[in-house]
Parts: C-alpha cells; sequence; structure tokens
C-alpha cells in the first residue's frame, strides 16, 4: 500500500482510445489540465455507494503531484471527507483473487 502510478493521456492519445486499467480495490484520481474533459469509467460492478470509500486527496503523506493545486481545484465533499491514508481501513482481502 503507498504506491502512485501516473499517467498523462493528451489529445493525440485520446484520439486513438487509450485506457487504463485501474483493478479492484485500487485507489485512483484524475486531474483535468485543460478546459474541458470527457472522462468515463467502465466498472466490473455496479456502484454501490453504501460500500463507496477512498483516500482523501487533500493528504500530503501521498506525494501526488496533482499540477493543479489543491486550493485552486474543483473538489466535491466527497472527495475532502475521506481518510487520511493512514487512517484508511481497506475492505479488501488481498489475498483473494478477484479476477
Amino acid at each position: 500500500m503507498g504506491e502512485v502510478v501516473t499517467s498523462s493521456i493528451s489529445p493525440l492519445t485520446s484520439s486513438i482510445g487509450l485506457q487504463f486499467f485501474v483493478p479492484r480495490g485500487f485507489a485512483h484520481g484524475f486531474a483535468v489540465l485543460s478546459e474541458t474533459a470527457v472522462f468515463q469509467y467502465k466498472c466490473d460492478e455496479f456502484y454501490h455507494p453504501e460500500v463507496d470509500g477512498g483516500v482523501n486527496i487533500l493528504d500530503d503523506s501521498l506525494g501526488i503531484d496533482w499540477r493543479i493545486p489543491t486550493d485552486k481545484a474543483n473538489l466535491s465533499d466527497k472527495d475532502t471527507k475521506h481518510a487520511l491514508l493512514k487512517d484508511f481501513d481497506s475492505p479488501f482481502d488481498y489475498n483473494v483473487s478477484l479476477y
């Protein structure tokens, strides 16, 4: 737990249909660096808000360069109310194969 991977999707790569796979149980987020963007999720299950969770985007211990100052970012209330990584209680059992 605690590694970060970043990827940039430019207009050139998006025109060829670039996709980014995020396995179940991995925290993920995105920052839009252009004026507009279309972002779509494809999930392996229906959304269940009662088990929705996450890590607080404002957690400095993540060490993520979002390339947008967080005080200028358009963040949802949900995103800013998640626990810090050190306090996150993961519901996933990493010893169980999900695929």
